[in-house]
């Protein structure tokens, strides 16, 4: 007779024997921890006599004196989140930790404290940077300075303290107790399952400190009554222990359970509450090389089912496997060796935070190739992430599509895999589509072969691919048509279709004509051929970013893809010519060669924000999309960069949340914007010849900003230090404004460097690798043209001197805004550019009316000299000035707006506005070109803001004898303008009827331009009956709800309505977009961006408070918190100044 059958045949006798010896044991260590417990308590009644006599009479010992109030924390630092990591080891009974402590600080402090209690700290930093701490054991508390001095000075910061101690011999804190039992974590073989878990216990609770002998005696008496209570749960522990044996032992002796009828792992499975260390990043000794992949989304069901079969490499021995898996019900998961051999396994669980599956088998794998295989089942939804559904309308009939969108994190939710970039593979799809054949199923390479799946369905093979990442897939199934084209690759012929919806086939053509020259441009340009058998590009009803650069499968919104001149504007037409030449850059940017992980996720956005003004130049070149880069891309990121709350390009990201968040204006215009100054500084020629070697170099494969900084030098030579010059812009934040000061008699210009801040007057830390200086490439223009060789202004330089051509009468540094740096000079320069204002080309005007606001705005210049330079607009008629004029005098209007000046600023701006006006009118001609057509928009919208008589006039008469007649011609042009002044006076009924004319609308970007118009109107219950009608996804989709948003707070009576909705129905938005959508997170600098007054910052926090878990959307708070600072600054310090300037104007 075996022990189990003993034990299941005295289960009574059983139980006694083990809940004895377990009270016993119990008891034994209650005694030891009340005569532990009892000299604690001596001890601290001995400290506590002391403590009382030395601070009420002079101490005549070494005893400290107690200030008691230092038991109480200052209460001017708060934390806001705890990100707090634990490692311990059971085997020494020591465990290390990380704690990284948000916190909010409510005014400047020299200090930070914290309580801390027998833990050994190690290191402490701020921000990154290493600071001094000093523990006083008596208070039980640790407090942090900076190394610098300086003061803890931001409205938030990010304190990071390592720590060790001891878990043994304690039952309060961080301890450990272990017991063994039978748990439910289900172990896998191949054909049948069995159950064995051992649980480990951590219990974690708070010990005050006692500043009394009372104190310390009930702190002693509540450890006895948990020492108490711990023997009555051992008791009832043996109980279920017992239970679980017999249970378990009848199992074993009898049966087991076949695995197929074993509920899904992801039912069984249990997160895992380990360190979310190893979760963050996979392994870099498990690589897969193939993944055989079948889909089988169902039109009609709201899930798909899919089989994965993921060849792997494994280089080193392990005992587990993790790969990427989110949103899915695993079925079945086989591990087979290339020798044949099948692995049992014990577990398969999941982090669902960070998407991890764990596979963990009974033996352990050792080097070699693999196959692992996985059955599961996944929602399909309308997320617009991972593998969704998108509707449309197309004769009147609601259709449904499939399609999907990786970037950056999604894959894991189509399929399990290797969902980093560096993870490159090869695919074979099997994607399932109706019989119907209208129905098509698209990937990345071309169909195989097509073959019957069952009675309604078939299944499409498509061939092998390339080695691609994962969030660089696609599949789509629809009853799409498309308008084809072929294009010159290297002398061979390759196939570009665009598909739309069958309603929206006549405007596809455009695209299909401007991506032939652009990419046939970009094959000549980088020297590589188009690497794939073909090329598509659709057009999705529902798509969350503009496009996506699937490699082979080029997916975007309806709005990016789809023009024809009768029913489109110029600013459409040139939204599709330049998003489909961003992204065809990614072909090569990207694709072909792939950022090793999201930290240089710039090596694909910034390239691909740069090359599009060259592709879209080559394909259109009367756009002079050169001259536009500086309104398009630049001035944006200067705005953004001149704020605390940036970040470096080159920044370290590990959650999906913080990878979401860099896809912003930082690794887009600003890598873009560098990109434009290293061209220039080394030469076109050397950059175009370091480009492509870069890409011959790496193609197919991953690469960090220091590959391409090689390749740059290697074309440069040693001229200079590419790689030092470029460091200080990628992995420091911000950028320097150089000042400029003359010497007549030497004709020599001194220049000196410091970091510019919109809010001149705020305090960071310089202790970084750099000290927040530049190695600015400097060069100038001059009456006799641009200057000529290499001037370099090295970071660790104070100044340096410039000598002023021979000849010349005047000198501007930084011809065509080229540079990533601000310049200032002495009053009497900036009143000699002025004078000289009109003899200047198009982008240096452009640079002076964008600089000297800026530098105005920062304190650093006064408002007088960007004001009398506005004075040159009478006789401009250039699309780019009149943008930022636009811009910066609708800015400063908006703070005025309770001004007692702000009538008279409005009649200053239409009288220089007014040439332009009487110029451009409303009447288009045939023969218009571009840049003159996109002119007329600015010119106008600048007019009718401020409130020219004539401009609002035609407005209001153009909508009129619209709305009242919908057939009658409108010009797509001022059809923007139109909808928007022609509904500020609307009336309830006049709304309805453009409300109906919206829901009618098919086209995407038309319905853009009339809510625009709905979102316009003073009759602030009409805009809330918008929002209510924003979320009904048939009335606005999904992709266009933050917009719709943004249009209403742009509405001066709508601010506060959008700004409450938001506050009131932050949890639904979460609900529906996730924290990790980043257009939820910008979301809020755009409702708040006109804030400017202190009760709205506290609103702010107050809402942040409440919701502190920001997602991907943190940066953008701090970034939102320090814009509305910005504006209460601009009001208390330069408000005054342009009203004088402009009293002082009248009265001259």
């Amino acid at each position: 007779m075996s022990i189990l059958s003993v034990i299941l045949a005295n289960k009574l006798l059983t139980f006694f024997l083990i809940a004895s010896v377990a009270f016993c044991i119990s008891t034994i260590s209650l005694g030891v921890n009340v005569a532990r417990l009892k000299t604690e308590l001596n001890e601290r009644d001995n400290n506590t006599d002391t403590t009382t006599t030395s601070t009420t009479m002079p101490s005549t010992t070494k005893t400290p004196t107690v200030d008691v109030s230092k038991y109480r924390l200052p209460t001017t630092v708060k934390p806001t989140l705890y990100d707090l990591f634990l490692y311990p080891d059971f085997a020494t009974g020591l465990f290390n930790g990380t704690v990284i402590v948000s916190l909010q600080i409510s005014e400047p402090t020299d200090t930070i404290v914290l309580h801390t209690n027998g833990l050994n700290i190690t290191s402490v930093s701020v921000k990154g940077e290493q600071a001094n701490f000093d523990v006083e054991k008596l208070y039980e508390i640790v407090t942090i300075t900076r190394k610098n001095g300086l003061k803890f000075t931001t409205l938030f910061d990010t304190l990071s303290i390592e720590f060790n101690g001891d878990m043994k011999n304690r039952i309060v804190g961080l301890y450990t107790s272990s017991y063994t039992n039978q748990g439910k974590v289900t172990q896998y073989s191949r054909e049948h399952g069995t159950i064995n878990c051992i649980l480990v216990i951590m219990s974690c609770c708070g010990q005050g400190t006692a500043v009394d002998k009372n104190h310390a005696e009930k702190n002693g008496k509540k450890c006895l009554m948990c020492l108490f209570s711990c023997c009555i749960f051992w008791f009832l522990l043996c109980a279920i222990l017992v239970t679980v044996l017999v249970f378990v032992g009848r199992h074993l002796l009898y049966n087991s359970v076949p695995i197929e009828k074993l509920k899904p792992y992801s039912d069984l499975s249990s997160v895992m509450k380990i360190s979310e260390k190893r979760y963050r990043r996979l392994a870099n000794d498990t690589r897969p090389s193939l993944y055989n992949l079948t889909l089988l989304p169902f039109l009609d069901q709201n899930y798909f089912d899919g089989f994965v079969n993921i060849s792997l490499e494994i280089f080193n021995p392990k005992s587990e496997l993790f790969l990427n898996s989110q949103k899915q019900t695993i079925f079945s998961v086989v591990l087979d060796s290339d020798k044949g051999k099948n692995y049992d396994l014990i577990s398969v669980t999941e982090n669902l935070k960070y998407g991890v599956l764990i596979i963990t088998p009974k033996e352990k794998i050792f080097p070699g190739n693999y196959t692992l295989g996985i059955k599961y089942r996944g929602p399909l939804g309308k997320s617009l992430a991972g593998i969704y559904k998108s509707h449309y309308k197309f004769d009147n009939k609601l259709r449904t599509m499939v399609t999907s969108k990786f970037e950056p994190t999604y894959a894991r939710q189509a399929f399990p895999c290797f969902d980093e970039p560096n993870m490159k593979a090869k695919y074979i799809v099997h994607l399932l589509k109706p019989k119907d054949e209208n129905y098509i199923a698209l990937s990345n390479y071309p169909v195989e072969k097509t073959t019957s799946y069952d009675d309604s369905h078939d299944l499409v093979t498509f061939q092998e691919t390339v080695s691609m990442s994962t969030y660089l897939t696609c599949f789509i199934v629809s009853d799409f048509t498309y308008t084809n084209t072929t294009f010159d690759n290297d002398g061979n012929q390759t196939e570009l279709r665009v598909y739309a919806s069958p309603g929206n086939l006549e405007k596809t053509t455009y695209a299909g004509e401007v991506a032939k020259k652009v990419i046939e441009y970009y094959v000549k340009y980088f020297g590589i051929p188009y690497p794939l058998p073909k090329l598509d590009m659709v057009a999705i009803p529902d798509f969350v970013s503009g496009a996506m650069e699937h490699w082979g499968l080029v997916t975007y919104r309806e709005t990016a893809l789809l023009y024809t001149n009768t029913t489109h504007s110029t600013a459409n037409k040139q939204r599709v010519a330049t998003v489909v030449a961003h992204e065809l850059a990614h072909s090569w940017f990207g694709n072909l060669v792939t950022m090793d992980w999201w930290n240089d996720l710039w090596l694909n956005e910034g390239f691909a924000s740069y090359i599009e003004f060259k592709g879209t130049d080559a394909a259109e070149p009367d756009w002079e999309m050169m001259t536009q880069f500086q309104t398009s891309d630049l001035h944006s990121v200067l705005s953004l960069d001149a704020t605390l709350s940036s970040h470096p390009i080159v920044v370290t990201v590990t959650t999906p949340d913080e990878i979401t968040s860099i896809f912003d204006t930082i690794s887009y215009n600003k890598g873009a914007s560098i990109l434009r100054m290293l061209e220039d500084t080394v030469g076109a020629t050397n950059f175009q010849t370091g480009v492509t070697s870069y890409l011959n170099k790496h193609k197919y494969g991953n690469a960090v900003t220091q590959d391409f900084l090689n390749e740059i030098q290697a074309a440069v030579g040693t001229t200079f230090d590419v790689t030092q010059m470029m460091d200080t812009f990628t992995i420091q934040m911000g950028y320097p404004i150089v000042s400029v000061t003359y010497d007549a008699v030497s004709r020599n210009y001194t220049l000196t460097q410091k970091r510019f801040l919109i809010d001149s007057k705020a305090i960071y830390e310089t202790n970084t690798t750099y000290g927040y200086k530049w190695t600015i490439p400097v060069n100038y223009v001059s009456n006799l043209g641009k200057s000529q060789g290499l001037i370099l202004f090295p970071y660790n330089q104070e100044s340096i001197t410039v000598q002023r051509p021979e000849g010349s009468t005047w000198l501007k540094f930084n011809y065509d805004q080229i540079g990533y740096y601000r310049v200032n000079y002495e009053e009497s320069e900036w009143k000699n550019l002025i004078n000289i204002y009109n003899s200047l080309e198009t982008m240096d005007r452009t640079h002076l009316l964008e600089e000297t606001f800026s530098i105005a705005e920062a304190g650093q210049l006064s408002y007088k000299i960007a004001l009398d330079l506005t004075q040159q607009l009478t006789n401009e008629t250039s699309y780019a000035p009149w943008t930022v004029a636009h811009s910066k005098l609708k800015k400063i209007n908006t703070y005025l707006s309770n001004s007692n000046q702000s009538t008279a600023f409005k009649t200053y701006i239409r009288n220089i506005v007014s040439n332009a006006y009487q110029d451009f009118t409303w009447t288009e001609a045939d023969n218009d070109s571009h840049l003159r057509r996109l002119t007329r928009i600015v010119v106008l919208s600048l007019a009718c803001t401020v409130d020219h008589t004539e401009c609002l006039s035609q407005a209001q008469e153009k909508f009129n004898t619209w709305i009242n007649d919908t057939s009658e011609a409108l010009s797509q042009d001022l059809r923007s303008i139109v909808y928007k002044y022609g509904m500020v006076n609307a009336d309830e009924a006049t709304w309805n009827k453009l409300l109906q004319v919206y829901l009618s609308e098919t086209d995407a970007s038309e319905k853009l331009k009339l809510i625009n118009g709905l979102a316009n109107v003073k009759d602030v219950s009409l805009l809330k009956r918008l929002l209510e009608l924003a979320k009904n996804e048939s009335v606005v989709r999904g992709q266009d709800y933050f917009t719709v948003l943004a249009y209403i707070s742009s509405n001066p009576v709508g601010t506060d309505l959008v700004w409450d909705f938001v506050r009131e129905n932050w949890e639904y938005l979460v609900e529906r977009f996730t924290l990790n959508d980043r257009y939820l997170g910008s979301m809020i600098r755009t409702v708040t961006a006109t804030f400017s007054t202190q009760q709205r910052v506290t609103e702010m926090k107050e809402f942040f408070a409440k919701y502190p878990n920001a997602g991907a959307g943190a940066s953008s708070r701090l970034i939102a918190l320090e814009s509305v600072q910005n504006n209460i600054n601009w009001l208390a310090n330069y408000k005054s100044t342009v009203e004088s300037w402009i009293i002082s104007l009248n009265e001259s």
